[in-house]
């Protein structure tokens, strides 16, 4: 019997799918790394740990689930989170810890991008905003800010990119993660020469182009009798982790988008052309050379409830994490539609769409003498929500979304579910006890191998039985209370400035003290 093995690089941790060819799940296991903020705007990971903990959770589920069963991996697919950059010397060691999408140092070069004339051409070219999320962005603040670790760089690489080096010794990048760099033409599926020259590189530093269904070489040896893994395994370059999900959440067509909430979040829809923006809000990513997945990112997912959790749950040790937020979920699900008059705005690591603030912060907002904790459970919650919906309202500027589907372990909780239907007023479907992602790199595999004739078709297999109605006299209230929301979330922006700025001060002034002592 053969099987299938997905392998997601997710934000904060690393999930494995194995699935017969028939797409059941014969066997799932998940892994966690740490991110590191060791400064205001930094957000880095350790691509050393990321890479021992996925072998380590990869071997443990082949030889638990797999190999007792006497199954065949016949391919190992492999998605990742986007905008992840890491510099290497040229014996392919890397230069620091990798920068992941949530770091938001680049925020200078970003804004001096934004206000030049190359700035909209690149943002055309490349279907990749102008953010300090971008790869792009991140180069040039190194070319800058740290100019040793530029200079030695021998490449830049995406997460994704190293790892598969490591098992395998090429060094390549699928087209779909390649258009969230900032760096690659989604037109041409060239590297794009006016990014490259903003970043102050050239292609060879950068890993080879090739599609989601390409090789990326095989195993090394010392991986294939580690792993007990046949010479002849495929190993499946796949996708982004976003694109990967709106394939597995069978969003495929007109009138339909879905919505991922994991640590962070995203709305998407799928087409065959790139939606033109002038705001420049949305992000026009590559699946394929024939489609497009189009939509808005947040930063601020199921990370931030995460964060309340950990301030304000009652749990002793880490491992008590997911009983509290459960905990908590039920003391919110006790307070009104609206958290009797408090709002959340969730910005706690900047925002992307649709306000593309690098420096706006988090903020309760309406407190008054009566509200109580689980007040403040249920606004963070919604405050999530109201920031999800707030991208699907622009979006549908553009293009007409009758259904939703939702993927993501935040948001395939029923009480978020069904305030996502009823903020959206749509009705929203799914598949509990599933993950997206790794669904759509099954996909990907099934059709690379010839088990279905092409994503289309693979798409159409999806099945999402569980719905959810939205309830038209919270659909109500919650308009009302998101009025109030999107008007703070610009409004508040000179503050936010203001803030961000005495923050920044306020650090450099501490490392002038810190020096001083030093010397």
């Amino acid at each position: 019997m053969k099987c299938i093995i997905t392998i997601e690089l997710g934000t904060n941790a690393v999930r494995v799918f194995a699935f017969d060819l028939g797409g059941n799940v014969i066997g799932s296991m998940k892994g966690y790394y740490p991110t590191f903020h060791t400064e205001p705007d930094h957000s880095e990971q350790d691509p050393e740990q990321m890479f021992i903990t996925m072998l380590y959770v990869l071997k443990n589920l082949l030889n638990e689930d797999i190999h007792p069963k006497k199954y065949k991996v016949a391919c190992i697919c492999f998605s990742a989170s986007m905008h992840s950059v890491l510099a290497i010397d040229k014996n392919g060691v890397p230069l620091g810890n990798a920068i992941t999408w949530a770091d938001n140092r680049a925020k200078k070069e970003a804004q001096e991008l934004k206000n030049s004339p190359a700035g909209k051409k690149i943002y055309t070219a490349t279907g990749t905003p102008i953010h300090p999320m971008s790869p792009l962005l991140k180069i040039a603040w190194m070319k800058n800010n740290d100019p040793d670790r530029f200079n030695r760089a021998s490449k830049f690489l995406s997460v994704k990119s190293y790892i598969i080096q490591q098992l395998t010794g090429e060094y390549l990048i699928d087209y779909s993660l390649a258009s969230a760099t900032g760096l690659l033409n989604i037109h041409t599926i060239k590297w794009e020469t006016d990014a490259l020259e903003f970043a102050g590189i050239t292609a060879d530093k950068l890993s080879e182009l090739v599609p989601v269904f390409a090789s990326a070489g095989t195993l090394r040896k010392a991986y294939q009798n580690s792993l007990g893994l046949h010479a002849d395994t495929k190993i499946i370059i796949g996708s982004s982790d976003g694109c990967m999900a709106t394939l597995g959440a069978g969003i495929w067509g007109e009138g339909k988008a879905t919505i991922t909430i994991e640590d962070s979040g995203a709305v998407r829809v799928v087409g065959k052309k790139v939606l033109q923006d002038e705001k420049q809000r949305f992000f026009n990513y590559l699946l394929t050379e024939d489609f497009y997945i189009s939509g808005g990112p947040t930063n601020n997912g199921g990370i931030i409830f995460e964060w309340f959790a950990r301030q304000f749950g009652d749990f002793k040790n880490p491992f008590g994490l997911e009983h509290s937020m459960e905990e908590l979920i039920t003391e919110a699900s006790k307070v009104p539609v609206g958290s009797d008059g408090l709002l959340f705005l969730p910005y706690l690591l900047g925002e992307r769409a649709p306000i593309w603030n690098a420096n706006a912060r988090g903020v309760y907002f309406g407190l008054n003498i009566k509200h109580e904790r689980q007040h403040f459970i249920r606004a963070t919650i919604e405050g999530i929500l109201y920031e999800i919906y707030s991208i699907g309202k622009i979006l549908e500027e553009h293009r007409t979304i009758n259904s939703l589907s939702i993927n993501g372990s935040f948001a395939s909780i029923p009480f978020c579910t069904q305030i996502i239907a009823d903020i959206f007023n749509k009705p929203v479907s799914l598949r509990q006890d599933y993950h997206s992602v790794g669904l759509g790199a099954f996909l990907v595999s099934a059709t690379e191998m010839g088990i279905y004739k092409s994503l289309d078709e693979a798409a159409q297999t999806v099945e999402l039985p569980d719905n959810y109605t939205p309830q038209k006299q919270n659909h109500a209230v919650y308009s009302r209370y998101f009025s109030i929301f999107e008007r703070l979330s610009t409004k508040l922006f000179e503050e936010f400035e203001a803030i961000a700025t005495l923050q920044q001060k306020n650090a450099s002034d501490r490392g002038t003290v810190v020096n001083r002592i030093q010397k």
